[in-house]
């Protein structure tokens, strides 16, 4: 599916009796059947076996798709949600066959694989009526003349009806460069690594092994001798047997390196954090744990929202605000952020009684924050009436406040009296 990866190699086979093949590393290996290693093949589905892969394109598709998304009317008294058709297309169901979170991580996963997202705009006299999801692999963006053109099944969309979310643009404005593309090379080494782990364990924990001492001359010769020790080691673990018989006069030695020493779990963690870095994601939120503590894993959630999850919320509600509404404004979409920076219970409830005793939200707005239902009389600011500015209390009510107060008393108290 994609252009950078590589080829199969091409299998060889010769013979060392050969005079005009020369002897080197490539040909020696060729012929006893072993090809040239080579990284393996990616496409978007091989790059999602890789775990770090597929948990950054999983949580980031996930997480944007359950950001609630309202409309707004900018008015004198402020900001006022748009109820109707449209907000049951950004937030509620954008067609009559997906729902909001199902149509949006289908979208967004478009742009952490292929490197693209789009959505077709259908509209009635009435206004916005769905967005419909379009295959960015099936799409054809040209240009025709001054204007931007979207081929899809046959039809031709104008720029204004399609909701566009590129990974990053090549400097044309119309191609795009993809997060698996681009980070081919990390993921085909993870790949590699993956394969090499499950072979080795696979073959019993065995290593390549060279057959070392007299071996026999000829090409059939070897390739007998090959097998035959061949047949041993694959007896011997089939029986569980550590001895397995070899050749007068020779030895086994392992070709390669071990697993432990080629620090092989230390480079499949180091792919891990290159993964992370191609999609600017924490590495925490791919379970890597390495580096994590209390502290500073709760600041890489802050960092997540406001350096990642946020920005790709604005490319989004750029483009829907522009080809919704056009660009004269009054109107526009936007995401609401506050759950994905929600502290835990204590904080929560301490930050929001602070807004309330402030005046910053009304009893109910901030009830509304975790979903619970609106009260009487709720709609209204409140602020905590112990603070005033100073000198506005007189002498005599701090001396009848004093006075009031047991603790000021000095009068003997009549039961003592008695």
């Amino acid at each position: 599916m994609w252009p950078f990866s590589r080829r199969d190699a091409t299998e060889s086979r010769s013979t060392i009796e050969n005079p005009t093949i020369p002897v080197s590393s490539e040909n020696f290996l060729a012929f006893f059947g072993v090809q040239s290693g080579s990284l393996p093949y990616v496409t978007i589905d091989s790059a999602l076996t890789v775990p770090a892969v597929m948990a950054a394109v999983a949580f980031l598709s996930r997480t944007l798709a359950a950001v609630p998304r309202h409309a707004y009317r900018d008015t004198k008294d402020g900001a006022k949600r748009i109820g109707g058709k449209l907000e049951t297309v950004v937030n509620g169901a954008p067609n009559d066959m997906m729902g909001s979170f199902k149509f949006w991580q289908l979208f967004w996963q478009g742009v952490f694989t292929g490197g693209r997202g789009l959505a077709y705009i259908e509209r009635t006299p009435q206004g916005i009526d769905s967005l419909w999801p379009m295959d960015p692999t099936k799409t054809v963006i040209k240009r025709v003349g001054m204007r931007i053109v979207y081929q899809f099944e046959n039809k031709e969309y104008d720029a204004t009806d399609v909701i566009d979310v590129p990974f990053m643009l090549k400097p044309c404005g119309l191609r795009h460069y993809g997060p698996i593309h681009k980070a081919s090379k990390a993921i085909q080494l993870a790949i590699a690594m993956n394969d090499y782990g499950s072979n080795f364990f696979a073959g019993g924990g065995v290593p390549p092994l060279a057959l070392v001492g007299p071996l026999p001359q000829g090409s059939d010769a070897l390739k007998r001798a090959h097998e035959d020790i061949k047949r041993a080691i694959e007896s011997a673990k089939a029986n569980s047997s550590q001895i397995f018989p070899i050749p007068p006069g020779n030895e086994l030695k392992p070709v390669g390196m071990d697993p432990a020493k080629g620090q092989m779990v230390e480079a499949r963690r180091f792919q891990t954090e290159e993964i992370a870095r191609s999609y600017q994601l924490p590495p925490v939120f791919l379970q890597d744990l390495t580096h994590g503590t209390m502290a500073n894993t709760e600041q890489q959630n802050l960092m997540l929202v406001q350096h990642l999850i946020g920005q790709w919320a604005k490319a989004l509600e750029d483009e829907i605000n522009l080809k919704f509404f056009g660009r004269t404004g009054g109107r526009y979409v936007s995401h609401v952020l506050d759950g994905l920076m929600r502290g835990d219970f204590v904080s929560r409830m301490e930050g929001m009684a602070k807004a309330v005793q402030n005046a910053l939200l009304t009893p109910n707005e901030a009830r509304a924050l975790d979903n619970r239902p609106s009260m009487p009389h709720g709609d209204d600011l409140f602020l905590q009436g112990a603070t005033a500015p100073l000198g506005t209390a007189t002498y005599g009510q701090q001396n009848k406040a004093g006075a009031q107060d047991p603790a000021n008393d000095n009068e003997p108290d009549k039961a003592d009296a008695a």
